[in-house]
């Protein structure tokens, strides 16, 4: 097989796990199934001149664990960080614009055996007074926590009985929600460690259940209000009232399973099995679905640093990230062609 070929093979079975914008809002950044890392310029693909090279990364690197999935990425001012199978890592923004990616720093997560790591599905940024913390999500069924500027691990969560899909924080950082294969969504108070201190159990409620998908609950997120919490995986995408933890309201999506959910401004964005980005008003009617090119889709990102340059962007079983310069269409693909 030549390179040719091995490369147009290995962009049939791409898959696009995590995406992020830089600090600027100027580049998007995106990794895949196999470990590779790619940086596009958001200003050159939205230039009047954009044609289809301008649309290709213009500079990718091999994440730490070459050849192995980054199913995450998040960015601060100053580092980009990616995780997904072994250490995690912060890379410079500054390296990475000058195409000379660089590690700056690494956390390893604790071995379950010697040889083995935990995969990391998930991560989240905890901004304290006293510090920032890292938060990691796990398929050792545990969240871990770091404090970033120290490096130590600094406390785990553990009670989950299957891996971890998905967190976020809430109440300014002092509670974590996790939604896990095992079923479950669980509330965390980050302060006190120990075991959860509420449980959801969306697969027991008739309004949500859907036992001939499963249990697992793959996405979690909250409003900007914190009255309430949106999970969704095998049982439907749901509404929970945060102080009564009743589900409230569902959005309804026959036979398709979710992998992500977020607010923005007045609705509620989701989607995973099935090849759209769902758009729900809050009291659960379909707004609209916007075709994409991922058959199935991982990832959402917004851009909302920069206005001149703010686009939502798609990521999932493809190689093409699809842009939507207006929310509800698709204006064009990047292409992780590396």
């Amino acid at each position: 097989m030549t390179g040719t070929d091995r490369s147009k093979r290995q962009l049939l079975h791409t898959t696009v796990f995590a995406q992020c914008f830089s600090p600027c809002g100027k580049y998007l950044v995106a990794a895949n199934n196999y470990g590779q890392i790619a940086v596009y310029s958001i200003v050159a693909a939205l230039s009047p001149n954009a044609d289809e090279e301008t649309r290709k990364p213009i500079y990718s690197f091999d994440g730490l664990s070459k050849g192995k999935p980054v199913y995450c990425l998040l960015s601060t001012d100053t580092h980009l960080i990616s995780a997904g199978n072994g250490d995690i890592v912060a890379w410079g923004w500054s390296e990475i614009l000058d195409k000379a990616a660089k590690v700056a720093w690494t956390l390893q997560l604790p071995k379950l055996q010697m040889y083995t790591d935990p995969e990391v599905n998930t991560i989240a940024l905890n901004k304290q007074d006293t510090g920032t913390e890292l938060l990691a999500g796990c398929g050792d069924n545990n969240v871990h926590i770091w404090d970033i500027e120290s490096g130590n691990l600094t406390s785990t969560l553990s009670g989950h009985k299957d891996y971890i899909h998905c967190l976020c924080t809430k109440n300014a950082g002092r509670e974590c929600v996790t939604a896990s294969e095992d079923g479950t969504v669980r509330i965390w108070d980050c302060r006190q460690g120990g075991e959860a201190v509420q449980i959801l159990d969306p697969s027991s409620h008739e309004a949500t259940a859907r036992p001939s998908l499963g249990k697992w609950v793959a996405c979690v997120t909250c409003d900007v209000n914190e009255d309430w919490l949106v999970c969704g995986g095998a049982p439907h995408l749901s509404a929970w009232h945060l102080r009564s933890l009743s589900p409230m309201t569902t959005y309804n999506s026959p036979g398709a399973t979710h992998n992500f959910a977020m607010y923005h401004e007045d609705l509620l964005l989701s989607g995973g099995s099935s090849p759209y980005v769902n758009h729900w008003f809050v009291n659960g009617d379909r707004k609209s679905q916007v075709p994409c090119s991922a058959t199935s889709v991982f990832s959402v990102a917004i851009n909302s640093k920069s206005e001149c340059n703010k686009v939502l962007s798609v990521a999932g079983s493809s190689s093409k990230i699809d842009i939507c310069t207006n929310f509800g269409y698709k204006a064009f693909s990047l292409v992780f062609d590396v």
